[in-house]
């Protein structure tokens, strides 16, 4: 067994693939944090229906949050600390499906599913990332 290290090249076909997914999240995420901001009726009904209330307040912060978390991912020295924080405020919106009882498949994994992309985006393009979470072929 070999371990993938730094000294591996990452293939051009990982690294393509790794850049589709990574903007893939990009954009969604990106739009979702520019929804937040004007706010829509539909983002503070939203917030309501989960318990936060219809404050436009938060929508906006939650949009500048989304916003700058992403922008951080999608920079190449600071991706992996986007990444953290990502993963941080997916994990909430996940913890808001779960208290309100949304349905599990479309609705609370919705973060995992977009966690996954993140993070398998990130790996597939970043070496220094392959390093610290080496997967053995």
């Amino acid at each position: 067994m070999t371990t993938i290290t730094a000294t591996m090249p990452v293939s051009k076909p990982a690294r393509w693939v790794g850049r589709i997914l990574s903007g893939l999240v990009i954009v969604f995420l990106m739009l979702d944090g520019a929804i937040k901001l004007v706010p829509w009726p539909v983002v503070t009904d939203t917030m309501d229906k989960m318990g936060y209330g219809s404050s436009e307040t938060l929508a906006r912060s939650l949009g500048v949050i989304t916003i700058v978390c992403t922008v951080l991912y999608s920079i190449p020295p600071t991706s992996i600390l986007g990444a953290i924080l990502l993963t941080g405020y997916l994990g909430g919106a996940m913890a808001s499906h779960v208290r309100i009882g949304s349905p599990l498949f479309t609705h609370t994994l919705f973060g995992l599913y977009l966690g996954l992309m993140l993070w398998g985006g990130l790996w597939l393009r970043d070496r220094n990332l392959r390093t610290l979470i080496p997967f053995q072929r």
